[in-house]
């Protein structure tokens, strides 16, 4: 089975995501006491050609991801009150674990095969790797939603750049720019 960039499965879970209130005070918070960083920060995003559960989205999130050894983790803060995949789960149980992100090579198929399984899609985007997202809602068996993240485009050349740069961190610098 070939490996991301950073060495988690193409075809696995390569991140976790939480929803947190402040993004600025959760990133200082896993670095601190998790040793997680450094971060590169999105300050705001709301991705193009947004659609949440079918319609027009112009929600805006600010986005910070860094790694825990392989794994992506990536915090999520809203930054207003629009209707999205975030504002469903901090309404039904609070801040904290929103979704897992699963990389795939065939996406229209991974998006079709959830769809298929029972999994509505609760929002699509493209994102700044040149690549798409979308979240599928498997909270009916899973404790969040699922990402279907495409790979290609730049998908390797910025993540590994952040992978990179969490190996041996030694806390200098925690909060960068995502591009």
């Amino acid at each position: 089975m070939p490996l991301t960039i950073f060495g988690q499965p193409q075809d696995g879970v390569i991140q976790s995501a939480f929803v947190v209130k402040d993004i600025n005070a959760a990133m200082q918070e896993w670095s601190a006491k998790l040793r997680v960083g450094p971060w590169f920060l999105l300050p705001r995003f709301t991705g193009v050609d947004a659609l949440y559960r079918g319609q027009p989205s112009t929600a805006a999130v600010s986005i910070a991801m860094s790694f825990a050894g392989h794994m992506w983790v990536e915090l999520i803060q809203p930054l207003d009150n629009e209707p999205s995949v975030y504002r469903e789960i901090i309404d039904r149980r609070g801040y904290g674990f929103h979704h897992f992100g699963v990389g795939t090579a065939n996406f229209d198929r991974d998006v079709e095969r959830y769809q298929a399984s029972g999994a509505a899609l609760g929002f699509f985007a493209r994102v700044p790797s040149g690549g798409r997202v979308a979240y599928m809602d498997t909270s009916a068996t899973l404790p969040g939603m699922t990402e279907l993240i495409e790979l290609g485009a730049s998908f390797d050349s910025i993540f590994s750049r952040m992978y990179r740069a969490s190996i041996g961190w030694d806390g200098s610098d925690p909060t960068r720019s995502f591009m």
